[in-house]
């Protein structure tokens, strides 16, 4: 069962963290405050009654009767507030109805015998304290917008950042040995993602050097088998006509074909190679040259295009593709062209499962026969050849009835050749294109 993951981009996990926990200090804090504030103020009433109630019970020692709202033995005086009264000590007490105001009393024992008590409606929290909880609700929204807006700034710098890390990463991941992760971050201020690019350059160099030594390990190897082959060659046809000498022929022109695949290889991964770029009408040119390699290949031009390219190049990537669909397919193989897409199909048991997950290997043809021809090198060629015609090449199996395109299931395999639609220039590179003026 397939995970469900939830894609979200840094800026936003950090405005979500910072909101949160705005809010839940805003919650806490508002919590706090109100509690503390009404407790001062609950306080202070007690005060402000219980001096009123006293100043009353001295008025009624002397024989005047209690003000408007003071009481003698009020039957409605709370119990406790009662008891601590006729024990002979002065006392408040807090009053909370289910319905209503909150009341404040207080009470003073006189001298004889009797309670004088007083209560009044806490008016004061009434108005304060809503009040101060919608100033707290104001507060702790501004609170959490101006963090939320402050984690979008930076989150959005940490963001654009990280991508253009990853774009350098990516340019370098694609062979391009000029980019440093490090200058592609830039800016003032330093932080982990500067580690992150020093790390990615340190990594991207050392993996530069080690492909570097083992492309000039394979050539200098390559070009010193040069020599002793085509002295091999040489001798072998000197010998006897006959069996064994067929035999060692063959083994021999093997070999020198190894080697010459092995240095092409090798000058394509050096990145140094340039097209020599020409005009020609690629429907034509493909059918000629199908025709000389390939005579019992079919060739169908569905539509011709005038494209500029290396014709010395595309007809060895034809070769390689129509010399893989006759070595490991099977006939008829068809060649298609359709504008500046040309695309190469046998009928055989497709291409590798592992080829059309990874793309092509140097010295892995996906055949377990080791006793037949090829190395595996014909596919890399190709591939090689179309980046330095600025192409694209891929590679996919026909399903066959009632069955997928994996290898085994498949109706045939298909190379397809994407020629660009603007050539490389003698440097390597792309021409600017400058859109006309509206």
């Amino acid at each position: 069962m397939r995970r469900f993951t939830l894609r979200t981009g840094i800026r936003w996990k950090i405005t979500v963290a910072i909101a949160s926990v705005g809010a839940l200090v805003t919650i806490a804090l508002s919590l706090v405050v109100h509690s503390a504030a009404r407790v001062s103020m609950l306080e202070s009433a007690r005060e402000v009654q219980l001096d009123r109630v006293q100043f009353i019970s001295r008025n009624a020692d002397a024989g005047r009767k209690p003000p408007m709202g003071a009481k003698l033995n009020d039957p409605e005086l709370p119990a406790e507030l009662r008891h601590k009264a006729q024990s002979g000590r002065r006392g408040t007490y807090i009053q909370e109805r289910p319905r209503g105001a909150t009341e404040v009393w207080a009470a003073v024992p006189l001298g004889n015998g009797q309670v004088l008590s007083l209560h009044t409606p806490f008016r004061e929290g009434a108005n304060l304290i809503p009040d101060l909880d919608r100033a707290l609700v104001i507060g702790g929204l501004s609170a959490v917008i101006g963090g939320s807006a402050l984690g979008v700034l930076i989150g959005g710098q940490i963001s654009r950042r990280l991508r253009k890390a990853a774009a350098a990463a990516q340019r370098v991941a694609h062979g391009d040995p000029d980019v440093r992760v490090r200058d592609a971050v830039g800016g003032v201020v330093r932080d982990e993602t500067d580690d992150l690019a020093r790390a990615v350059d340190a990594m991207a160099d050392a993996l530069q050097q080690r492909l570097e030594a083992e492309r000039r390990v394979t050539a200098d190897i390559a070009h010193e088998l040069r020599t002793p082959v085509t002295g091999l060659l040489t001798a072998a046809e000197l010998l006897p006509p006959g069996r064994p000498t067929e035999l060692v022929r063959d083994r021999a022109q093997a070999l020198r074909a190894l080697v010459e695949d092995v240095l092409e290889v090798a000058r394509l991964d050096s990145a140094s190679e340039r097209a020599e770029l020409q005009d020609v009408a690629l429907g034509e040119f493909v059918s000629r040259r199908v025709t000389s390699l390939m005579p019992e290949a079919t060739v169908r031009v569905v539509a011709d295009e005038i494209v500029s390219t290396d014709p010395r190049r595309l007809e060895r990537i034809l070769g390689n593709l129509l010399a893989n669909a006759a070595r490991y397919g099977r006939a008829p193989i068809q060649v298609d062209v359709e504008g500046r897409v040309v695309r190469v199909r046998d009928h055989g048991p497709g291409f590798p499962e592992a080829l059309l997950r990874e793309g092509p290997s140097r010295f892995r043809t996906g055949s377990t026969d080791r006793a037949g021809v090829g190395h595996g090198l014909g596919l890399t060629i190709a591939e090689g050849q179309a980046r330095v015609l600025g192409a694209r090449l891929t590679f996919r199996n026909v399903a066959a009835r009632g069955g997928s395109e994996r290898e085994g299931s498949a109706a045939g395999a298909v190379a397809v050749l994407w020629l660009p639609e603007h050539a490389p220039t003698a440097t390597g590179s792309f021409p600017i294109l400058k859109l006309p003026q509206g």
